[in-house]
């Protein structure tokens, strides 16, 4: 009776911690500079008033477990920034995806330093004053912003070559994914699984197969040319190659969110937009690719009326990508030992 009674324990308390882990949750996000858009490292997390909290690692990611499911007022601090506080209502897993931290001093942020000011003070006030109602007209807080896009190039993974620039090493059968804010490459292991980051001035050139079109795409590091004779950092694909080479740049660009809470107009959340820019290169030199029609055909020196026949007769439109990868393909074509890396431009749109 003794035994039954002592396994009945042991059993009882065992399954109530269980219980109460299924009602904890985890909170994630990465702390990032606003001006910069580095990620920061070193930044304090904390939950107000509670034991939780956490460090922002080398990739400006933190994570902090186990936390009952509660309201609670998010605190990001770190020298020479002003602190960021939101409210968030832990009843599952969140990710925050990107937080952004502005400089004391920042110039040309002066909008964004006093939506963080009104948002610590907002948050305080749900908090601290429980009976604050966020919207005094609806009785309905507003939603907070949230952040529109992502810095990848492609946020696919895709299987890939990669030439290293030291003792020209050749990497096999990773899967890639590219971040254009960081200059990061993200590699998964073929075998485990395992993610790992390498830099971007670490890889001359990288080869993947794209995973939905199934076909190369190429690319090499901007380091290798310049751009008003200045060293360029980031990637650029190779669209076109030949005599006179099309490359393009993707970027990525935060956009603030603009929205007028008293009208209720604008764009709520921040933004990530990508733009291309296509650039033609001349030995060591990238040029972009010029916008204005007659401007266009002189970058191909004797060739230029036929180009501007080329365009005329298959009647083109040169404000398109797509026609100007056409124009470059058909340029090329005209020398010998030409060969096409691709049949039409991917990812066409800005």
């Amino acid at each position: 009776m003794t035994l039954f009674r002592t396994g009945w324990i042991l059993t009882i308390l065992w399954t109530i911690p269980q219980l109460l882990l299924g009602q904890n949750f985890s909170l994630s996000g990465r702390v990032l500079d606003f001006d910069t858009k580095e990620y920061i490292e070193g930044a304090s997390i904390t939950l107000r008033n509670t034991a939780f909290g956490d460090f922002s690692n080398g990739a400006g990611n933190f994570s902090i477990t186990n936390i009952l499911s509660e309201k609670y007022t998010l605190a990001i601090k770190l020298p020479g920034y002003n602190t960021y506080e939101q409210v968030v209502n832990l009843k599952a897993d969140l990710n925050l995806g990107n937080i952004y931290l502005v400089k004391f001093g920042s110039e040309g942020t002066g909008v964004a330093l006093q939506k963080t000011i009104r948002a610590t003070n907002v948050s305080r006030l749900l908090v601290e004053r429980p009976n604050f109602i966020g919207n005094t007209v609806y009785g309905i807080p507003p939603e907070p912003k949230k952040l529109e896009g992502n810095f990848y190039l492609d946020t696919k993974w895709n299987v890939a070559s990669i030439l290293l620039y030291r003792d020209q090493t050749v990497l096999e059968g990773f899967r890639v994914r590219y971040n254009i804010n960081s200059n990061m490459f993200e590699l998964m292991e073929p075998e485990n699984n395992l993610v790992t980051t390498m830099p971007g001035i670490r890889i001359q050139n990288i080869v993947w197969m794209d995973s939905a079109y199934k076909v190369p795409r190429y690319f090499v590091n901007g380091m290798d040319f310049k751009e008003d004779n200045t060293p360029i950092s980031g990637f650029f694909e190779v669209l076109v190659e030949g005599n006179l080479p099309l490359m393009r740049r993707t970027k990525a660009i935060f956009k603030e969110s603009n929205y007028n809470t008293a009208l209720m107009v604008g764009n709520r959340n921040d933004q990530i937009i990508k733009r291309n820019v296509y650039y033609y290169l001349k030995g060591k030199d990238l040029f972009e690719v010029p916008k204005k029609r007659k401007d266009l055909f002189k970058i191909f020196g004797e060739k230029a009326k036929e180009m501007e026949e080329f365009v005329e007769e298959n009647e083109m439109d040169l404000k398109k990508n797509g026609s100007i990868f056409q124009l470059f393909t058909y340029y090329n074509s005209r020398f010998p030992d030409f060969v096409p890396i691709m049949d039409q431009l991917l990812d066409e749109g800005d």
